[in-house]
């Protein structure tokens, strides 16, 4: 039994459990022979009621002390396994005679199944919580790289046309949903990891350096930039995209800025891996000069943002009240599709005056909410702007975002007695996976060329 309840996979977990087993074993046993002693003193009857109240304040008091988050973050086994062998000594001792043979063969059978344990975590198969820990943050920082390059990739490259198929489909076999999922699922298994890295003996010369709650830190800071990797991630699937004329204007700049993040990931990644300091230069000029280019390309395009004059948008935007203030007054058969300009008011407008006059009352009362939502937004001049404008807003986060990740990831190492980084590591060079593809092979508007 203390075999299969003790052992677990890694040296620091079995660690844990075993040591937190035979502690409450042992205190419990020698709490139990003391209550025995006292209670042989006294009458049947009293010794009844001593032995009733001792197991029932010491029961409470040890169900209590587990409401201590240190106590049960650390201890809760052992305080468990404590009251289990105290009252099974106690109440044992009221009823057999020889208590002390069946405290010797609990405490024996739980040594020698905590001595198995610890035998085979530490000597014949280690595997420890510590190495898990390093290794699966550097395995974090890759994969958001990993989704950060594929969205961009796909956002200029792929097709990101929304549909029911795409949003429905499941995100299991997304390669960027898979880049990111871990790091969004790792807080618990980061805090655990690392509760167990603390118990584990310096196995190596590194182990010792490990300051384990930085970890945590680096995970919990990486979950937040995660967060915006989703957004971004969720620009590709949203109802409303940006044309292709439009996102080769700016394709450029975004695919520089993406390559210098990932870039900068890649090498976090590796200098945790390889227990160095990171590059010096790890955010470089290229960084600062792709987000300044992409800051001259979108001003270069006042109009996609603010549309052609004042006067255009604002009757765009008049209309759009007008159609959300009558919404009730469509029907369904008058929105088959969803346009992209004002005509589609105009159809609303003369289907509508169509209903009125064959007295079709019942189509008259649905409601088309959403659709008639789809409608006003689209209808407007710089909708074709707006979900780029979300994407590339997105991306500038990202990057401001990148400092605080590696703000910690240089206090791991610094923390950690992490090697200097020489200038004959390795470099780190992003691609992209598919080839940066030729406009004019591309077929796309004279707009996009220019």
């Amino acid at each position: 039994m203390t075999v299969v309840v003790v052992f677990e996979f890694t040296a620091g977990a079995t660690l844990c459990k075993g040591l937190n087993r035979g502690l409450g074993t042992l205190l419990a046993g020698l709490l139990a022979f003391l209550i025995e002693y006292v209670a042989d003193s006294s009458g049947h009857i009293l010794r009844a009621i001593f032995v009733g109240a001792a197991v029932f304040l010491i029961g409470g008091a040890a169900t209590y002390v587990r409401f201590f988050p240190y106590i049960k973050k650390n201890y809760d086994y052992g305080v468990v396994i404590f009251m289990l062998t105290f009252n099974l000594i106690t109440l044992s001792s009221f009823r057999v005679e020889n208590v002390l043979k069946i405290a010797h063969e609990r405490v024996y059978t739980i040594a020698i199944g905590c001595a198995i344990c610890l035998f085979m975590s530490l000597f014949v198969f280690p595997n420890w919580s510590g190495q898990d820990l390093h290794n699966s943050t550097a395995f974090k920082l890759q994969g958001v790289a990993d989704s950060i390059q594929a969205c961009v990739d796909e956002y200029f490259y792929g097709d990101t046309e929304a549909s029911s198929e795409n949003i429905n489909s499941s995100d299991a076999e997304d390669p960027i949903y898979k880049g990111y999922k871990v790091v969004l699922d790792s807080k618990s298994t980061d805090e655990t990891l690392a509760l167990h890295a603390s118990w584990e003996p310096r196995h190596s010369r590194y182990c010792h350096r490990f300051p384990w709650q930085q970890y945590v830190k680096v995970g919990n800071v990486l979950r937040h930039f995660g967060y915006t990797v989703v957004a971004l991630h969720g620009c590709l699937r949203s109802e409303i995209q940006t044309p292709r004329s439009v996102r080769v204007l700016f394709k450029d700049p975004c695919i520089r800025v993406a390559g210098e993040v990932t870039k900068a990931l890649i090498e976090l990644s590796n200098s945790i891996r390889n227990r160095r300091h990171c590059s010096p230069e790890i955010l470089s000029d290229h960084l600062h000069e792709a987000l300044q280019d992409l800051n001259t390309a979108i001003k270069s395009q006042p109009r996609l943002f603010l549309g052609a004059n004042d006067t255009q948008t604002k009757n765009m935007l008049a209309m759009a009240a007008a159609a959300q203030a009558g919404e009730t007054k469509y029907s369904k058969s008058s929105l088959p599709t969803v346009k992209t300009d004002s005509s589609a008011l105009l159809d609303w407008k003369s289907k509508k005056a169509c209903n009125e006059q064959g007295g079709n009352k019942e189509a008259e009362r649905k409601v088309l909410r959403h659709q008639l939502s789809k409608i006003a937004i689209t209808s407007l001049e710089f909708s074709e702007a707006l979900p780029f404008a979300a994407f590339a807003s997105l991306l500038v986060e990202i990057v401001a975002k990148l400092d605080l990740v590696i703000g910690e990831v240089e206090e791991l190492g610094r923390l950690a007695s992490f090697k200097e980084y020489r200038a004959g590591d390795e470099k780190i060079h992003v691609k992209s996976e598919k080839p940066r593809v030729d406009v004019l092979e591309n077929h796309l508007p004279s707009l996009g060329v220019e």
